[in-house]
C-alpha cells in the first residue's frame, strides 16, 4: 500500500530490537519493495474487479491471514482501552487509503498516483505533530511545504489545469492514510507493530465479508492471470506480509536507517509502472519524485 511512511513509523519502535544489522536491512527493504508494488498490483486487479470487490476481497485475504496468525501465536486481544485507536488505524489503513486509491487508479497512471502519494510521509509528519503537540523546526515545515508544492503544481499540471476526481481521492487518501499510521505509530508503542495491523484487519471482517458478497453480486469478476495475482499481492503481500517484514526491519536497525531505505518508494513504483504495466512516463514525473524525496530526506533529519 501502502501504501507505510518512514514519518509516521518513527514512533512504533522506541528501541531497536536485536538482531544483525544486515538482515534487519534486507527485511525493511523487502518491507519496501512490498509497498511499492501496491499501485501496480492494483492496476492489475481492476483488469478483472471491480474497485469495491478488489477492496474488500482484499480486506477479507489480509484479515484471514492476520487473524490465523494471531490465533496461532495465541496472542490475547488488546485491552479495552486501545480498540478505539485501532479503529482509526482500520478507517485509515485498511478501508479508507485502499478504497480511495483503487477508485483513483480506474483513471488515473499509477506513475501519476505514486508521485501524489509520494507525500504520504511529509502529511504524517504533519498530522503526528498536531497528535503529539511537537513543534517542528522552521526547516521542517519548508521542506515539507516545498515537498507539498512540487506535488500540487505537477498534478494541476498533468491534469490540464485542473483537479480530477482521481486528484481528489489520492489526496483524500493521503489524509485518511497519515491518520491511520498517526494511531497505528502511537499504539505500537504498546503492542507490537504487526499486532497492530493485525487487530485492524480482523476488526474490519465482520463488515468486508457481507461488503465482498455484495459487491460481488453487483460487479462481474473476470479471473485472469494478473487480476489474480494483483488481487492475492495487494492482500498478502502490501496489507500484511510487507508490514511485518518493514517492523522487523526497523527494529533491529533503527528508525533512521530504515526510513532512508522508505525515501526509494515512490521511485520504485514509477519503474515498476514502466516494467509491469507498460506506462510512458513524462519527464515530470521522475522530477517530482525525486524533489519529493529530497523534502523527505530534509524534514527526516530536521525532525532528528
Amino acid at each position: 500500500m501502502r501504501a507505510q511512511s518512514s514519518a509516521t513509523l518513527p514512533t512504533a519502535i522506541a528501541v531497536p530490537a536485536p538482531g544483525g544489522a544486515w538482515s534487519g536491512t534486507l527485511q525493511a527493504a523487502l518491507g519496501v519493495v512490498a509497498f511499492s508494488l501496491t499501485f501496480p498490483a492494483t492496476a492489475w486487479g481492476l483488469e478483472g474487479f471491480g474497485p469495491w470487490t478488489l477492496v474488500a476481497v482484499r480486506c477479507v485475504l489480509a484479515a484471514a491471514i492476520a487473524g490465523g496468525c494471531l490465533l496461532a501465536l495465541r496472542v490475547p486481544p488488546p485491552e479495552r482501552r486501545h480498540w478505539a485507536g485501532l479503529a482509526v488505524v482500520a478507517a485509515g489503513v485498511v478501508v479508507g487509503f485502499p478504497l480511495l486509491t483503487t477508485l483513483a487508479l480506474q483513471t488515473s497512471t499509477t506513475a501519476h498516483a505514486a508521485v501524489v502519494v509520494g507525500l504520504l510521509p511529509l502529511t504524517t509528519a504533519l498530522l503526528s505533530a498536531l497528535r503529539t503537540g511537537t513543534r517542528p523546526s522552521r526547516t521542517f515545515w519548508a521542506a515539507a511545504l516545498a515537498g507539498a508544492a512540487a506535488v500540487v503544481a505537477f498534478t494541476v499540471r498533468q491534469s490540464g489545469g485542473a483537479l480530477t476526481a482521481a486528484d481528489a481521492c489520492l489526496f483524500a487518501a493521503l489524509l485518511v492514510c497519515a491518520a491511520g499510521y498517526t494511531e497505528g505509530g502511537r499504539l505500537a508503542r504498546v503492542m507490537p507493530g504487526w499486532q497492530v495491523i493485525g487487530w485492524a484487519l480482523v476488526l474490519c471482517l465482520p463488515l468486508a465479508v457481507p461488503g465482498a458478497a455484495l459487491a460481488l453480486a453487483y460487479e462481474p469478476a473476470r479471473l485472469t492471470a494478473h487480476s489474480v495475482t494483483g488481487l492475492l499481492w495487494v492482500a498478502a503481500g502490501s496489507q500484511f506480509l510487507g508490514l511485518v517484514v518493514w517492523y522487523r526491519g526497523m527494529a533491529a536497525i533503527g528508525i533512521p536507517k530504515a526510513s532512508q531505505l522508505q525515501l526509494a518508494q515512490p521511485l520504485l513504483t514509477l519503474v515498476w509502472s514502466v516494467l509491469l504495466l507498460g506506462e510512458h512516463l513524462t519527464p515530470a514525473a521522475p522530477l517530482t519524485a525525486a524533489a519529493v524525496l529530497v523534502c523527505i530526506a530534509v524534514t527526516q533529519r530536521a525532525r532528528g
